[in-house]
């Protein structure tokens, strides 16, 4: 689907912008088999007072299951999958919680962010474990030539308070970027009486957030070039687990990586990458007796030498990839707290006349549970200039967290990999200013491992669904919308045998519309979603619900503009996990200052 970066005629945008999460390598969005979606600034600045998993799950084939408003913990559900087959990466780092086995997008910044690319369908031949129902790479705001500052405050319902502002510089031969970013709200409770295990508490539950992002390159000579990153984001957030104290947790996200970029030949380019990421979690004050004070924390230590190669029939690629994750959580510890990982993966893409293919395949040697060797392999076909099919197969596995096998009371040392096997078929037209793409696609897992306590590998699981959508510009106005229709259900023969996996929709339906001239802009959107189940038995029923949002931008100056948000205007009471509330009618007012 032609994506909202990718909107014909939106201003500074191109018909077809470049993406790489999708084959490791810098490809056209209109060459990649995968559905392919960039989030670009202009859409985050139309975001005030969201969460991450929000702005993702307004993107066609994304839902999102939250334990209440910003800071709290949420679920990811691309195309059905679990929120641990979903990878995350920052710059191309790996980013997420090995003891939950979850990418960490509750304590990430919108600020310090350029753009967001999300793939759909499975990337383990390129990616490894986690990488099932989809990538989403973050790509960090980086230099630009000259000096350009930009600020923003921005006050909402809630005491909603957010102050923001940074700088972006570059001569040619060095450049950077650094952004700031402080926000503070009191939230609203996080929880109602409905909530298992006597965790509701009226009380309100506020967020905390102060974060800072360093990107800094410099050309060492025409053909190499250094990058490094530092991001940290801290965070204090309040939660309910019962009456009689303040629960409350401070979190940490952290990443730091330095790149080397270089052309070694006219056809082979490298990049070395060697990062550290850190996701911490330390709860500070409990109501719950039997719950351990302290740290839970996951560092990972990441190397990876990648190498495209132009050759006659495509882009090649050749990566080696080692990483160390090391957990640590308080009271007991788990009996075995680190893995390595060491990965070689191959890929070639390309395209000539009317075909187009992908092809790659990953062997992960992992020191907990042995060889794993994944694979894929994509085709596209143009009947016309408007008119192409594509299929694509391909293979996956996730190795299970060290929660799922350590956890003390809970977990099963005894669970094996899960291990998938992916098809889809899928159908676009593109013409102009207008594009649509159809697609059915069908999952199976073999030894899905189940949530909640004392997991267990599961023989079979299916996710098959039907996703369409559109994109496309009517003179002043850009419009999107999407369906999708989704069947996440448990295939094994016993009590559970053709329930539907929890926290995810059946059915989705969303639209948006923005238009905009001179210094104007308004725009909307509207998501609504079916009924759902918050437990595995299907005895947990979450209605569906519906949401609109608003919004308005006026650039009253040259270098300032003044916007206005007003999110879930129905005011609309809804749920995406049982007993936890999900942010009521709020509004923004924003003011920037980004000189042109």
């Amino acid at each position: 689907m032609p994506s909202r970066a990718q909107a014909p005629g939106a201003a500074g945008q191109s018909l077809d912008p470049v993406v790489v999460t999708a084959t490791r390598s810098a490809t056209r969005i209109g060459e990649t088999v995968a559905e392919v979606t960039v989030i670009d600034r202009a859409e985050l600045e139309r975001s005030d007072g969201q969460m991450l998993i929000e702005v993702l799950a307004r993107e066609p084939g994304i839902q999102f299951g939250s334990t209440g408003g910003l800071g709290r913990t949420g679920s990811l559900f691309i195309r059905g999958h679990e929120s641990r087959h979903t990878l995350l990466l920052i710059d191309g780092v790996r980013v997420g919680s090995a003891t939950s086995g979850t990418p960490s997008l509750d304590n990430l910044p919108l600020d310090s962010i350029e753009r967001i690319e999300i793939v759909r369908g499975p990337l383990s031949s390129l990616y490894g474990s986690d990488a099932v129902g989809g990538v989403v790479q973050i790509f960090t705001r980086r230099g630009r030539e000259g000096l350009r500052p930009n600020a923003r405050v921005t006050v909402g319902s809630n005491r909603y308070r957010q102050l923001g502002g940074g700088l972006s510089f570059g001569d040619g031969r060095f450049d950077g970027a650094v952004q700031l970013q402080a926000l503070d709200t009191d939230g609203f409770s996080a929880t109602n009486p409905r909530v298992p295990f006597g965790n509701f508490n009226p009380d309100r539950d506020g967020f905390r957030q102060n974060a800072a992002s360093v990107r800094l390159g410099g050309q060492l000579t025409d053909r190499w070039r250094l990058e490094g990153l530092l991001l940290e984001s801290r965070g204090t957030v309040q939660y309910d687990d019962g009456l009689g104290t303040d629960a409350r947790a401070k979190l940490r996200t952290a990443v730091q990586s330095l790149q080397a970029i270089g052309r070694p030949g006219n056809d082979w380019s490298t990049r070395l990458i060697a990062a550290h990421s850190v996701d911490r979690y330390d709860t500070v004050a409990s109501a719950n007796p039997f719950f351990d004070l302290g740290v839970i924390e996951t560092t990972q230590q990441q190397f990876t030498w990648e190498n495209t190669f132009a050759t006659r029939l495509g882009t090649a690629l050749a990566g080696l990839e080692r990483l160390d994750q090391d957990v640590s959580r308080p009271g007991q510890p788990f009996a075995v707290s680190d893995r390595t990982i060491d990965a070689i993966a191959l890929g070639l893409s390309g395209e000539a006349a009317r075909h187009g293919w992908q092809a790659s395949v990953r062997n992960d040697r992992n020191s907990q549970f042995g060889n794993q060797t994944t694979g894929s392999l994509g085709w596209s076909y143009a009947f016309t200039p408007a008119w192409s099919a594509g299929a694509s197969y391909g293979t996956s596995f996730v190795a299970p967290s060290f929660n799922q096998l350590y956890f003390p009371g809970f977990g099963n040392p005894d669970l094996k990999p899960e291990e998938g096997k992916h098809a889809e078929l899928s159908m676009q037209w593109k013409a102009g200013r207008h594009g649509v793409r159809a697609a059915w696609f069908d999952s199976r897992i073999r030894s899905f491992i189940t949530s909640g306590p004392t997991p267990v590998n599961v023989p079979r699981t299916r996710i098959d669904g039907l996703a369409l959508s559109y994109s496309g510009r009517w003179n002043d106005v850009v419009l999107g919308a999407s369906v999708d229709r989704i069947d996440p259900r448990n295939e094994t023969t016993g009590a559970n045998f053709g329930k539907m996996l929890p926290r995810r929709a059946k059915l989705a339906l969303k639209t948006h519309a923005d238009w905009g001239r001179g210094p104007w802009s308004v725009g909307a959107t509207w998501s609504a979603y079916s009924d759902r189940f918050d437990d595995a038995a299907n005895t947990r029923p979450l209605a569906g619900y519906g949401t609109i949002d608003l919004r308005a931008d006026w650039r009253f100056s040259r270098d300032w503009s003044l916007g206005a948000r007003l999110n879930n205007v129905g005011d609309k009471a809804y749920e995406t996990a049982f007993g936890y509330n999900q942010p009521g009618r709020e509004l923004f007012l924003t003011v920037r200052y980004a000189p042109r």
